[in-house]
């Protein structure tokens, strides 16, 4: 919660302006104070049947049972003025899901933890205004490191994370004519490098790679404005 409160500082955000938080899957490093920080600020938690049965240990009787609102992973809902669509991704939890966020004009796609890319996966994020897109490995330094060969499977199976190169190639199938953003996200501390990340993307969209952003582990990225 402390952690989530000083990133949200740092981006002039007090908790209370929230007025929602959308999860993606139930792995603790994507929901690990989430329920007990909705909790403390009376902010509404959206998340998939499934994602909320596979909690076991109790995290979300944090939150008052009127403030979890359970979501179909095909069916766009409405959040004040924004359309939240999710669409359900192939990844190794329960019922995992990414969002597309739109106004009615501007769309933002955002894509982690997704171990393959299925054409609905393709087909929601074409012609995007942004992008929010999982680079979470380079295949050569995942290979060279030290984590068991298990673990290495796990990741760069179907079910795990999209690597440097395929996280580009969803970008030569998808319609990037209106893309005034992309940034590279979830990328892994021991086994990517952010130039090896902003290179293969910028390859694919035939920019330059410092027009590539990219979330950063401690610090994430600062606000940015799609027209």
């Amino acid at each position: 919660m402390r952690e989530t409160e000083r990133r949200l500082a740092r981006l002039s955000v007090v908790p209370g302006a929230l007025a929602a938080i959308v999860i993606t899957h139930e792995h603790s490093d994507h929901i690990g104070g989430a329920f007990k920080f909705a909790d403390r600020h009376g902010i509404p938690v959206w998340l998939t049947h499934g994602t909320l049965a596979s909690l076991s240990d109790g995290r979300a009787s944090a939150v008052d049972s009127q403030k979890l609102k359970i979501i179909d992973s095909h069916t766009r809902y409405q959040l004040g003025d924004l359309e939240i669509q999710p669409y359900p991704v192939p990844h190794d939890a329960r019922e995992p899901v990414q969002y597309v966020f739109s106004n009615g004009s501007q769309r933002l796609g955002v894509l982690t933890d997704a171990g393959s890319l299925t054409e609905h996966v393709i087909g929601m994020l074409d012609a995007c205004d942004a992008l929010v897109l999982e680079c979470n490995h380079d295949l050569e330094m995942l290979a060279r490191s030290t984590y068991p060969l298990s673990v290495q499977q796990r990741i760069s199976g179907r079910l795990g994370h999209l690597d440097n190169a395929m996280a580009a190639s969803l970008l030569s199938r998808i319609d990037v004519s209106r893309l005034q953003h992309i940034v590279a996200a979830h990328l892994s501390e021991q086994n990517n490098q952010p130039q090896l990340a902003t290179s293969a993307l910028a390859e694919a969209l035939g920019c330059s790679a410092s027009w590539v952003g990219v979330a950063e582990q401690a610090t994430g990225f600062d606000w940015r404005t799609i027209v």
